[in-house]
């Protein structure tokens, strides 16, 4: 299972990559595999902004339906649309080309209070138990 060291993570298990003022998102190797395949994302508009915590979209795998959580609160600048057409990439690469949207950070601070990999990697393995 992958952590990568420049990511930041959530116990909701997406991840941010943070770069400039914008941020990356996706959820982690662990929460792909919790899920199994995955068959269906659904993802928001371009524009559309979110809280932190607040669910930004909707990830479907052949055992469950779960939402997905902004890491921090930013507006969408861009969607990756590849996984309409293609939701495995989820599955196959979470951290790239699995990645689900790019966000402004309109507070950083917020980046702060998110897990780094050794905080995630401990509380995944908690919730392996």
């Amino acid at each position: 299972m992958e952590f990568p060291e420049d990511l930041h993570y959530t116990q909701e298990h997406e991840w941010l990559r943070v770069e400039g003022n914008e941020g990356v998102v996706g959820i982690t190797d662990f929460a792909q595999d919790a899920l199994g395949d995955v068959v269906f994302v659904e993802l928001p508009p371009v524009g559309a902004s979110f809280a932190q915590g607040q669910a930004f979209g909707v990830v479907e795998s052949n055992k469950t339906v779960s939402d997905l959580f902004a890491p921090v609160a930013g507006r969408v600048t861009a969607v990756n649309h590849v996984l309409r057409d293609e939701p495995e990439l989820v599955n196959s690469d979470p951290y790239g080309a699995g990645w689900m949207i790019r966000l402004v950070l309109t507070d950083r601070e917020q980046v702060s209070r998110l897990l780094d990999a050794d905080a995630y990697r401990t509380f995944a393995a908690q919730q392996r138990k």
